[in-house]
């Protein structure tokens, strides 16, 4: 981020209920006075900032692709255990989980990401989800430092179930080797394809489950929820791959 240096000691100089935060200078909010002499390292604000403008500011994907009714944005990459990633600026990675997966396993209670600072793992369970009674973990896309989380998600998992791919977003990192584990990841018609693959065999547990319970039509949006004879441990290893 642009700090202005050359702009501070002027800044300094003017009385301390005048001196504008950084981020008003560069135009996220409106005016507030800088409390902590411009020391944003260890300034509260700086934190609060952060923690809630990555949750606001996520970009609304351009183009949702659909298959069979379950969506997928271009420009997102996929890991084969259903959570997403997508490439920010400043190499920066915004990590979710899937609309299928969401819809699989139903309104979430809540969504838990590492702390702040943590190393993850690509494919390993590093995400972990809650309904109710039932637990299962969501294996990381990619590796790296996580930088932030999505505060929301923690107390209101079904905010993703509603909107996977923005608000309901779970952490961000800052990748270990992204050129390298991007290779494992699927995008565009690899992912389309895979989904394809995916809902075919969900079809294939709910005909087992449940003769003509698959109908051929788009699914629901709570599967489990529908149809708990599929079992939450069954489909957590058939897709989470946990």
């Amino acid at each position: 981020m642009n700090r202005f240096i050359a702009d501070i000691q002027t800044m300094k100089a003017l009385p301390p209920a005048q001196r504008p935060c950084i981020h008003h200078m560069e135009g996220r909010i409106r005016f507030r006075a800088c409390t902590n002499d411009y020391l944003c390292d260890n300034c509260e604000f700086e934190q609060y900032f952060y923690d809630e403008y990555t949750v606001h500011a996520v970009v609304e994907p351009v183009d949702v692709n659909e298959v069979r009714g379950f969506k997928m944005p271009q420009g997102y990459y996929l890991h084969h255990g259903h959570g997403w990633a997508r490439i920010e600026e400043g190499s920066s990675v915004r990590i979710g989980i899937d609309d299928f997966a969401l819809r699989l396993l139903g309104p979430l209670d809540r969504i838990e990401a590492p702390l702040t600072g943590k190393a993850v793992k690509q494919g390993k369970p590093h995400i972990a989800v809650a309904r109710g009674e039932h637990r299962t973990s969501v294996l990381s896309p990619l590796s790296g430092v996580v930088t932030a989380v999505n505060p929301k998600v923690k107390t209101k998992g079904d905010l993703a179930n509603q909107d996977p791919y923005t608000e309901g977003w779970v952490m961000t990192l800052h990748p270990h080797d992204l050129r390298k584990e991007i290779k494992d990841l699927m995008i565009a018609q690899q992912s389309l394809a895979f989904l394809e693959e995916e809902v075919d065999r969900l079809h294939g547990i709910m005909e087992e489950v449940l003769p003509l319970a698959a109908d051929g039509g788009n699914l629901g949006k709570d599967l489990f929820g529908a149809m708990p004879q599929m079992g939450w441990e069954r489909l957590t290893r058939a897709f989470l791959r946990t």
